[in-house]
């Protein structure tokens, strides 16, 4: 048995039905009223003689008396007309508000980025001014304090705060190169090995052993399966006709028979500190800066990668490092 659905049924307001149809009924009278009063006025001057203002302006004067004197049509109490005009006028102020703040949505994105620019600019320039009244005081500060100095005295005080400036670089070199020596043991000399081994370039793999390099690496890059204990004399052998026969920087000395992450960290060791020498002679010309490497090694492709250092534009035996100070400097 087949059950059909039955429309729900529309709810209806007796009360307001009855006043919308009084309202439609009472405009439909005052549009019959109008009509039949522009038919008689239409009547009464049926047939006006042509050209004669005076008779126009009589006809127009007529009108406005006419409706000057009649009164204004208003609904009635119970009407809904006012709601609707309400209604009608209310939709008109809403749909112009809507599309006036879609017109001005671009403005205000504008507006709020000028916003942020301007108060980031104005964060920095209130830093600015900090740092410059900090400044502004201690010269004050200092300027008092020099003034019942004699010249002696204060070139004696100005060399003592470069001596102690030239102690506080010194300090803070020296724990750089710690950190620097450190970092090439604990991370960057197995992979530099591994590297100039055939293996993998520096950084595509991270956890290198220093035992495993005995074994080298394949034709593919990877690193080959060590066979019990690996012959000593040949690896040392290999070390000595990759990276030289010289002895080891008392860094390898003390930690047992030279190995190839070793070999590799005392190479990218002597290049730096060789690269730093020669910088620092060539007292900012960058022509002379260059130093003759004696091999490609993968301690220079590092520092180049690494945008550390750079090859001579037409010797690639002849490598500088980048004066990143140099621009400071000036």
């Amino acid at each position: 048995m087949e059950t059909s659905v039955r429309p729900a049924p529309r709810l209806e307001d007796p009360a307001h039905e009855a006043s919308l149809d009084a309202s439609i009924r009472e405009l439909e009278n005052a549009v019959k009223e109008q009509e039949q009063a522009l038919n008689e006025l239409r009547l009464r001057e049926a047939n006006p003689r042509p050209g004669d203002a005076k008779a126009s302006l009589e006809i127009l004067k007529r009108a406005y008396d006419d409706v000057a004197k009649s009164e204004p049509f208003f609904p009635h109490r119970e009407s809904v007309l006012p709601a609707l005009l309400a209604m009608r006028k209310t939709h008109q102020i809403i749909a112009e508000s809507r599309s006036y703040l879609e017109s001005q949505r671009t403005t205000l994105e504008m507006a709020t980025k000028r916003l942020d620019v301007e108060q980031a600019n104005l964060a920095d320039q209130k830093a600015l001014q900090r740092e410059l009244e900090k400044r502004l005081e201690s010269l004050r500060n200092g300027a008092e304090a020099k003034k019942d100095m004699t010249p002696e005295q204060i070139a004696q005080d100005k060399l003592s705060e470069l001596k102690q400036k030239k102690r506080d670089f010194d300090k803070d070199t020296s724990k750089l190169l710690k950190s620097l020596n450190q970092f090439i043991d604990d991370h960057v000399a197995a992979m530099l090995a591994a590297e100039e081994l055939g293996g993998p370039v520096v950084g595509d793999m991270m956890e290198i052993d220093t035992d495993d390099l005995a074994a080298g690496f394949s034709a593919q890059g990877k690193l080959k399966k060590t066979k019990g204990d690996p012959d000593q004399d040949k690896r040392q052998r290999r070390i000595d006709d990759i990276w030289g026969s010289n002895e080891p920087d008392q860094r390898a000395s003390s930690k047992g028979p030279r190995n190839e992450a070793a070999a590799a960290g005392k190479e990218l060791r002597g290049l730096l500190e060789e690269l730093l020498n020669s910088l620092m002679a060539s007292e900012g010309d960058a022509s002379a800066a260059y130093v003759r490497i004696p091999r490609d090694s993968a301690a220079s492709r590092f520092l180049v990668r690494s945008h550390v250092a750079q090859f001579h534009p037409k010797d690639a035996t002849r490598l500088r490092l980048i004066d990143f100070g140099r621009d400071l400097d000036d």
